[in-house]
């Protein structure tokens, strides 16, 4: 009976992984939707349920920018479809069970986003200087170097257009990552405490504040418990000047996967 039961339990883990490969031989390499009538169809899917992290025109927010041409998670269109229906892991991206033909439609959309990276303004020497002297490295890391408590910033130039760049430094609370928003309470002595959620479950709650110290809380101990939907990064509009923001802005531009820099862009 025990034999009948592995046997039964190997035939259906075999079945069940023929019929994810039959899935993914059957995505076609290239987008058989590409009229304009899906191109429109795929924009108003996007702009209903992708927009509010990659932003309106794909410009990127939340999620990373899809305008520049830039997939560094896959960039043909069974790629794209791919990332689409079952997210992308390690990231925020989850997968979207649409049919495979609205999948198709959104990609189609993508594609018709791309438009030429055209480096910002500044000087992106005397950015780095800026972002050296502004404090930036104390909470963000770039090629292994900083600090921890924000996003890393290795990257970012390949994920975020110029525009959220700048946004980001005069207005960080306008676009915050729920993994970056900040839990408020006061423990059971009294202090008050701010930091982020790293981890939850019934009884306990696990956070690291914004010294990056981790701690663990007793939940039934906790009062006036809230989650503040703002960055722990404060603004620089005022702190500094606009140069000075244009500059920077023109550093962190150029921070992307080593594949995609030219000495072009980087002039």
């Amino acid at each position: 009976m025990r034999t009948l039961v592995i046997l039964f339990a190997t035939f259906l883990f075999a079945a069940a992984a023929a019929a994810q490969s039959d899935l993914t031989n059957a995505i076609p390499e290239h987008n058989p939707r590409t009229s304009a009538a899906d191109v429109a169809a795929g924009r108003e899917t996007f702009h209903s349920h992708c927009s509010p992290c990659h932003g309106y025109n794909g410009e990127g927010g939340i999620g990373a920018n899809l305008a520049a041409g830039y997939f560094y998670h896959g960039s043909t269109d069974d790629d794209l479809y791919r990332n689409i229906t079952q997210g992308i892991p390690g990231t925020e991206m989850p997968g979207l069970f649409y049919n495979g033909d609205r999948v198709w439609q959104i990609v189609a959309f993508i594609r018709s986003l791309h438009q030429p990276d055209v480096k910002p303004p500044g000087d992106a020497a005397r950015g780095a200087a800026v972002y050296k002297s502004s404090g930036c490295a104390g909470c963000h890391r770039v090629n292994g170097a900083g600090g921890s408590l924000g996003p890393d910033l290795s990257d970012v130039g390949g994920f975020r257009s110029a525009a959220y760049l700048k946004e980001s430094v005069l207005t960080p609370d306008a676009s915050v990552p729920r993994k970056y928003w900040i839990a408020s309470f006061d423990d059971a002595s009294g202090q008050h405490v701010r930091g982020f959620v790293q981890n939850e479950d019934t009884y306990t709650i696990q956070i690291v504040d914004l010294k990056m110290q981790l701690h663990s809380y007793d939940k039934s101990s906790l009062k006036n418990f809230r989650i503040e939907k703002k960055s722990a990064m404060p603004s620089y509009s005022g702190r500094l000047t606009d140069e000075q923001v244009q500059d920077l802005v023109a550093y962190l531009w150029t921070l992307r996967p080593s594949e995609t820099l030219s000495s072009e862009k980087l002039r």
